[in-house]
């Protein structure tokens, strides 16, 4: 409910920001509003059917069979047979930063990439523990809603580059319809809406995450498990960041891959490890298995 409340928000905001630039340039909005939309259609249309392939390449992740990786196969089989879902491709990521993530646009065509960092690092429970969060952002269908978030906020920005542009080619509301609407025009289309989208997709993906610690938890009944892999990773992660890839990307990630969360929660694409610890130790005593201490692992 709160994620489609945002995605609502954010669409909304789409929207507004539409008829912000058609009020600024002094016109009627309804050509930028189509614009808006025909540009958010195509690129979810790219992004949906594409993404995958483009994440994987980046990372230069390698699908790996049963032969190669035995293990890491035995362990998600043995999880997607308890929920009835089909077999992801599984993909190793060559980088020391311990990490994992998913993607593809549905449960049929979904793979499940985990680092050689997180391989050497985590225990055979730990590593079940975030392979088990992994296949809940897939039955979640977590990277269509993260990427529907992502298209939406970038075409927002999109939007308010064009202002921008208009500005500087000496159109505007200024000139038609007084200073004042074109100010605040300028204002909201290059501030305040892209702050809005961004702020908004990261409340998105924050969300996801915790859904996607505790659906992944109740998948292997091991909620303890993933919080001692989630300190892991956090701790690690920090001193190893990825040395490739793209920023833009960090939500995929179980904890962010590339420096410690921002000081200011509201522009975070992970919830604080804390917090996300607390709920999982508390979800941990629901099912009877032992509480993780966060200061253990700092």
């Amino acid at each position: 409910m709160k994620t489609a409340l945002l995605m609502g928000t954010l669409t909304a905001l789409l929207l507004g920001a539409a008829g912000v630039l058609g009020l600024y340039i002094g016109g009627s909005p309804v050509p930028y509003l189509t614009i808006a939309l025909v540009l958010a259609i195509v690129i979810n249309f790219v992004a949906y059917y594409k993404s995958d392939q483009i994440v994987l390449k980046m990372y230069k992740a390698r699908v790996v069979d049963e032969s190669e990786q035995p293990e890491l196969h035995r362990i998600v089989r043995e999880l997607t047979t308890s929920v009835g879902m089909p077999m992801p491709k599984i993909a190793i990521v060559p980088s020391e930063n311990p990490n994992a993530f998913a993607t593809g646009r549905n449960e049929e065509n979904a793979v499940v990439a985990v680092t050689e960092g997180a391989m050497s690092l985590l225990e055979r429970e730990e590593l079940k523990g975030v392979l088990g969060h992994e296949l809940a952002h897939i039955l979640n269908k977590d990277m269509f809603i993260s990427t529907m978030a992502a298209v939406i906020a970038g075409v927002i920005g999109y939007l308010g580059q064009l202002g921008w542009w208009i500005t500087i080619m000496g159109g505007g509301g200024r000139d038609r319809q007084g200073g004042g609407i074109g100010i605040i025009g300028f204002i909201l289309l290059l501030v305040f809406i892209p702050l809005a989208a961004t702020i908004i997709r990261m409340a998105i993906s924050r969300d996801r995450e915790f859904g996607a610690d505790r659906r992944g938890s109740e998948i292997t009944q091991q909620p303890d498990m993933l919080a001692r892999a989630l300190l892991k990773l956090q701790s690690v992660s920090s001193k190893r960041p990825m040395k490739n890839g793209s920023r833009a990307t960090s939500s995929l990630f179980i904890v962010n891959p590339f420096k410690r969360e921002s000081l200011l929660s509201l522009l975070s694409t992970h919830p604080p490890t804390e917090k996300r610890i607390e709920r999982l130790n508390e979800l941990a005593l629901e099912m009877g298995r032992s509480p993780v201490s966060y200061q253990a692992y700092q």
